[in-house]
């Protein structure tokens, strides 16, 4: 997938109800991530999160949280050996009521939707 069609993606993605079940999964497909990835994570075949949710590995691991919680789950994936294991890029935490904020390990922060930001590599 290109940029454009990924944008588009998470854009649609934000436009429907909030699901938090099976937003993980909506989230990394909008990636371009292939039907079998998602289903192998969804068995837990292999999503190895120890936090209860979405690991990828060598991609993100991602955490719906309840609002006003998003500080303390990001931290929570940050400090995971799950995280540091599956050599994840980036985590995730997404409160129930707003759009999600990424963060690239360890520092960089960008909210989606995104316009062109070029200060997250």
């Amino acid at each position: 997938m290109n940029a454009v069609e990924i944008e588009e993606a998470i854009s649609q993605l934000a436009d429907l109800p909030f699901d938090p079940e099976n937003f993980p999964y909506a989230f990394l497909e909008a990636f371009g991530n292939k039907e079998t990835t998602i289903k192998r994570l969804r068995v837990g075949a292999s999503n190895k999160s120890d936090l209860g949710g979405v690991l990828q590995t060598n991609n993100i691991h991602i955490k719906v949280c309840m609002e006003g919680e998003v500080t303390k789950t990001l931290t929570a994936l940050r400090e995971s050996p799950s995280t540091a294991r599956a050599k994840a890029k980036f985590i995730l935490s997404k409160p129930r009521t707003l759009l999600p904020t990424i963060h690239p390990s360890p520092v960089c922060t960008r909210t989606f939707p995104t316009t062109s930001d070029s200060s997250c590599p």
